[in-house]
């Protein structure tokens, strides 16, 4: 039987990689696009070569807590179940605390944070009710180990683990699993525009000399999400190949 996975922040260059990764395992992906951004969307998708059976667009503001409700709740009328959820969705504001505007405090809480309820919660009692599935939540090297310039961030970041490790328990007797991949540095789009040195003094940071591959992170999605991971729930995956070591 098929198999639905939702994700948010799908177009990115980690969500495009494991939108692909879960399309390659046979999943059918509901792939979330930001409100007003279709043309966007299909570009996206026909740039991966999707078909409308792997990959169905969805468009939601993952900020909007009524929508996602509204939104989701049509969703499982139409699809039947959600058997994974996917929270990529993710934006940054960078800048020194005692400089930092409410404003952007807010939107990096609202995208990062605020979304994994507003998307987990109209979704999660059903996977209870049928006995399992499986959440999955992006977060950050830099939500465990912290980073200069970056207290909206790393509090969104950190905090995803936090509502990681509670949920997990509510979850597990029904059979549903709550993990956290953490990422560190990652050769998206957005980091390959970084300035030469501003990259290698980043990789020079890293025990293994590199930046991680997208694929790398869909990888450890990928594991999460399979039957080899169904024991493994409240756990966070580092993934930023020895940058920091817990």
């Amino acid at each position: 039987m098929e198999k639905i996975a939702l994700i948010t922040g799908s177009k990115g260059g980690i969500g495009s990689a494991i939108s692909n990764k879960l399309v390659e395992q046979g999943y059918r992906v509901i792939a979330t696009y930001f409100t007003g951004k279709h043309e966007c969307a299909q570009k996206w998708f026909k740039e991966n070569g999707f078909t409308q059976e792997q990959v169905r667009l969805f468009e939601l503001d993952v900020t909007d807590t009524d929508q996602c409700a509204e939104r989701l709740a049509a969703l499982l009328n139409e699809e039947g179940t959600v058997d994974v959820v996917i929270n990529n969705a993710g934006i940054t504001r960078d800048g020194v605390f005692k400089k930092m505007t409410a404003e952007s405090w807010k939107d990096v809480i609202d995208t990062n944070l605020n979304s994994v309820f507003n998307v987990t919660q109209p979704l999660f009692a059903t996977m209870c009710e049928k006995g399992g599935g499986r959440v999955i939540n992006i977060s950050s090297v830099n939500g465990i180990k912290g980073q200069f310039g970056q207290t909206n961030y790393c509090a969104a970041k950190a905090g995803m683990i936090g509502f990681s490790k509670a949920l997990a328990a509510e979850g597990a007797r029904s059979g549903v699993t709550v993990n956290v991949v953490a990422p560190g540095y990652t050769l998206t789009p957005m980091v390959e525009m970084m300035k030469p040195e501003a990259l290698e003094f980043i990789k020079d940071q890293i025990p293994m000399r590199r930046l991680a591959e997208p694929q790398e992170i869909a990888e450890a999605v990928s594991f999460l999400v399979s039957d080899a991971g169904a024991y493994i729930t409240g756990e966070t995956l580092s993934v930023n190949g020895g940058l920091y070591m817990q």
